[in-house]
C-alpha cells in the first residue's frame, strides 16, 4: 500500500511535511512521528515538519515548528498528512515542491496530492504511519513511537472509540516495544489546570438542545473575545463536554470566528459525515467539521443533524 509513497522519499533529497491547520494529537502526532522515522532512516535527506504551532500539544515540539525559505520547495516531496480537504492544510507552499503525496485516514473527499494512500479504517492517521514504518521494514526509534502514539490515543479516546480494533492494539504494542514513556504522554495530555476546569464548567453550562435531543453550544464572536483560551480550544476542545452526556446521540460545537461559523460535529450512532461534506467540511463518519459562512448556516445545519435522529433531550 506504502510502496509508491517510499519509492518518493527515495528519490528527494528533501522531504517537507504538512499536515492540516489548528492541528490534533493525531495531525502533529503523525508528522513529527513520520519526521523522526525518515530522519532516523534516512540520515542523508533533509526533512523539515511545518505548519502553524498548537499551544496544547507543545510538549510534542518544544522548539516550534521548522521555518524555512520557498526555495526549500525546488526538487523536494511533501507530504501531507491527516488532511482531507486541500483547503485545511497548513502552509500552502506544498505546491510549491517537485512531487506531492498524501496520507490520510480521513473519508475521501478530492484529490489533493500526485500520490494519495488513504485508509479510513484506521483508527488515526498515526496508526497508518506506524505501518507504512512496520510493513516497509523502516526502523522506529522512541521520539517517532511517542509521537505516534500520542496521535493513535487521541483519536481513539484513548482506544474507546468503535474504530479501535485488533490492528490498533498491535501497532500501538509496536510503539510502547520502542520504550516510551507512556505517562508522561497521559500527564501532559490530560492534566488539567484549574482554569481549564472552570472553562469546561462555563462550556457545560451553555449546552442547548434541539427538540430531538441533538446538545450543542454556540459561541459567539463577542463571547469568545473574553474568554482567555486559543480558537482550537474553545471549538475543538470543548465539544467533548456534551460526549457523555446520556441520550445524546448527536452533538455540536459552534463558534464564531473572523474566518466563519467552525463547526465539530460528534456522533456516538449516526454517520454525520455526509451533512459535514455538504457544508463544506469532511472527516469521519461519527467525527466530522466544517467552517460555516455565518450563524444562519449553522442553525440550518443544525436542523438537518436534528432531523436525523428521534427520541427526546437528556
Amino acid at each position: 500500500m506504502f510502496e509508491t509513497i517510499l519509492q518518493e522519499i527515495r528519490r528527494h533529497g528533501t522531504i517537507i511535511l504538512h499536515r492540516h491547520s489548528s492541528p490534533d494529537g493525531d495531525a502533529l502526532g503523525s508528522q513529527l512521528g513520520l519526521r523522526e522515522i525518515l530522519r532516523e532512516n534516512f540520515p542523508q535527506k533533509t526533512v523539515y515538519a511545518v505548519g502553524d504551532d498548537s499551544r496544547y500539544l507543545s510538549f510534542l515540539a518544544p522548539s516550534g515548528m521548522d521555518s524555512i525559505p520557498d526555495e526549500a520547495y525546488t526538487g523536494a516531496l511533501a507530504i501531507i498528512l491527516d488532511t482531507g480537504a486541500r483547503s485545511l492544510i497548513s502552509d500552502s507552499r506544498y505546491t510549491l515542491a517537485a512531487h506531492t503525496a498524501r496520507i490520510d485516514h480521513h473519508i475521501f473527499a478530492e484529490t489533493i496530492a500526485d500520490t494519495e494512500v488513504i485508509d479510513p479504517s484506521f483508527e488515526s492517521c498515526c496508526g497508518m504511519v506506524t505501518e507504512f514504518a512496520r510493513s516497509t521494514g523502516l526502523r522506529l526509534n522512541p521520539a517517532a513511537a511517542a509521537a505516534l502514539y500520542t496521535g493513535m490515543i487521541t483519536d481513539s479516546g484513548r482506544f474507546r472509540y468503535d474504530n479501535t480494533n485488533p490492528r490498533t492494539l498491535r501497532l500501538a504494542a509496536l510503539l510502547l516495544e520502542q520504550g516510551i514513556d507512556t505517562n508522561a504522554i497521559y500527564r501532559n495530555l490530560y492534566a488539567d489546570t484549574y482554569e481549564s476546569r472552570r472553562l469546561k464548567a462555563q462550556f457545560t453550562l451553555k449546552v442547548q438542545f434541539t427538540p430531538k435531543g441533538v446538545a450543542y453550544i454556540y459561541t459567539t464572536a463577542e463571547e469568545l473575545s473574553t474568554i482567555d483560551a486559543d480558537i482550537f480550544t474553545v471549538s475543538r476542545g470543548m465539544v467533548g463536554t456534551m460526549s457523555d452526556l446520556k441520550g445524546v446521540s448527536i452533538w455540536a460545537n459552534f463558534t464564531e470566528t473572523a474566518s466563519g461559523v467552525l463547526c465539530e460535529l460528534r456522533s456516538a450512532e449516526c454517520n454525520i459525515n455526509p451533512i459535514a461534506v455538504k457544508y463544506g467540511g469532511g472527516g469521519h463518519a461519527k467525527a466530522s467539521g466544517a467552517t460555516l459562512k455565518d450563524r444562519a448556516a449553522a442553525m440550518a445545519m443544525l436542523a438537518e443533524l436534528d432531523a436525523m435522529i428521534g427520541g427526546t433531550k437528556a
